[in-house]
């Protein structure tokens, strides 16, 4: 398969005109291959993780070189007084940008010391859009593969397979050893295990907490944790208040959507995916104020994603595996958010039109080619 240019490439190019650009998300997304990709010399390239390099960085040795790259710099604890002082100082010779797997949108508070100095962008995995995919072999071929370079690329059911079981170990034993501190590692990867089965439904703390036999506090920390470590990510219900939202029953979906076993579940995955990986580059490039939720009201009316600005939903989206009728929650949520748009998608389906009401229907590869 002929390799797509990643999508973060013209931005990150015009945002280092001004600041630092750090670029998070999942590990093996390819932010490493991307950023080596825009050096003119791998003299500019220092990972954390590497002894050699490391000692450059603790000695105060920068490379003269007018692009810099720094991986995994957020694993020493005093990297962003170190940034400061490297942007401080090279500000106008050289551009700096910083990569890392775990979630520099949350380790960088703790203090401000960075403040002005950096723009944000988020890497996700590879999309339908990022990909042109034209046809439905493709789409499935996305879809039982997963969005990372490696095992997409690879185009191995198998390997794939092998791939995603390899990737939640070195989660747990490289990321999660460098950043947090659990004790109780057996339990979490008993989580990890478990959550897979629940993707697509409001997750229940309290009934995760009785079967791994853990306290409240335990569960609530360890899905935060999975959070910043880019494994999971978690969807609020539409119409609360955003404190009260978070409080109430999340629905959570994995980076690595091939993880959850029925079909159904990993198209639904998927597109969260999608979608979320969309509202995060509104956020981050345009500065948008956006959130990915899901629909659920008093009577148990549920709607898969809702996308809102400023709290004002801008498009629902419903997952079908196959050509079926409106889902009758879709239909309600029209008569309550007329202005909104309303999309249901199929897997495997092959109509598409728009019903008198307003409702797009279609194959969802049409669909998720208008993200990014």
């Amino acid at each position: 398969m002929k390799r797509a240019p990643r999508y973060l490439v013209p931005q990150i190019l015009d945002d280092l005109k001004r600041k630092m650009v750090f670029v998070a998300g999942p590990r093996q997304t390819g932010k490493t291959t991307m950023a080596l990709s825009l050096i003119k010399t791998k003299r500019g390239y220092l990972n954390w993780d590497i002894r050699a390099h490391r000692n450059l960085i603790l000695q105060d040795e920068w490379p003269e070189v007018p692009f810099l790259v720094l991986d995994e710099i957020h694993k020493f604890r005093k990297w962003r007084n170190l940034l400061k002082g490297l942007f401080d100082q090279y500000r106008e010779k050289m551009k700096i940008l910083v990569t890392g797997s775990a979630r520099l949108d949350y380790y960088r508070f703790g203090g401000d010391s960075l403040q002005g100095r950096y723009h944000l962008l988020r890497l996700h995995p590879l999309s339908a859009a990022e990909l042109k995919l034209k046809t439905q072999s493709d789409f499935r071929d996305l879809l039982n593969l997963g969005g990372f370079p490696e095992p997409y690329y690879g185009a191995s059911l198998i390997q794939a397979r092998r791939w995603s079981q390899d990737y939640r170990g070195r989660l747990l034993e490289e990321d999660l050893r460098d950043l947090e501190s659990v004790h109780d590692l057996g339990t979490l990867e008993q989580l990890m295990i478990r959550l897979p089965d629940l993707v697509g439904a409001p997750l229940s703390l309290n009934a995760l907490r009785e079967d791994l036999q853990i306290n409240h506090h335990t569960i609530s920390r360890w899905m935060e944790i999975l959070e910043r470590l880019y494994a999971i990510f978690r969807l609020s219900p539409l119409g609360a208040p955003q404190i009260r939202a978070v409080k109430k029953e999340r629905k959570h979906y994995h980076f690595d959507w091939t993880l959850p076993p029925r079909p159904a579940q990993r198209f639904e995955n998927l597109v969260a995916e999608h979608l979320k990986k969309w509202v995060d580059f509104e956020k981050d490039a345009h500065g948008r104020d956006m959130e990915l939720r899901y629909f659920r009201d008093a009577q148990g009316r549920e709607v898969d994603f809702v996308v809102v600005e400023k709290l004002k939903p801008l498009f629902f989206v419903e997952c079908k595996w196959a050509d079926e009728e409106i889902h009758p929650a879709l239909r309600y949520a029209k008569t309550r958010f007329p202005q909104a748009d309303f999309w249901q998608i199929t897997a495997e389906g092959e109509k598409d039109f728009k019903t008198k009401d307003g409702i797009r229907v279609c194959p969802a590869r049409i669909f998720l080619s208008h993200l990014i």
